[in-house]
């Protein structure tokens, strides 16, 4: 048997913001509504299901590996979109990108404050 993951709940204060947030920066779509949930599918297959939370939301990390080609789309949806972007997780160098392991990659956050990750080069470079 092979596992892999399906999908994950992802907990926001406006599912359907956050859902259009990601969607838009990342150049995907957002899904019809299922449940109580708004889907984001990657084109891995995965799906990220946006879902209200009342009260406050722990911020998450999600990383997207992508082509070369598509991190420079996504990039410049995020300077379009005016965003804070960092090339480290721990915000310590903002305005910048990061360059690990032969590839590129950037940080930045969704509007509930789950942090973002877009790399081209999985970490250890394989």
């Amino acid at each position: 048997m092979t596992v892999r993951l399906d999908h994950t709940i992802v907990a926001a204060h406006d599912k359907q913001a956050s859902a259009r947030f990601l969607a838009d920066v990342l150049g995907l779509e957002v899904g019809p509504r299922y449940g109580p949930f708004v889907p984001v599918r990657i084109p891995n297959g995965v799906t990220l299901d946006f879902l209200d939370s009342p009260g406050a939301v722990t911020p998450q990390h999600y990383a997207f590996l992508v082509s070369e080609e598509e991190f420079d789309a996504v990039f410049a949806r995020i300077r379009q979109a005016g965003l804070t972007y960092w090339a480290d997780p721990h915000h310590r160098r903002p305005g910048e990108i990061n360059r690990n392991d032969g590839g590129r990659g950037v940080y930045f956050e969704d509007p509930v404050g789950h942090s973002l990750e877009v790399l081209t080069v999985p970490y250890g470079g394989g």
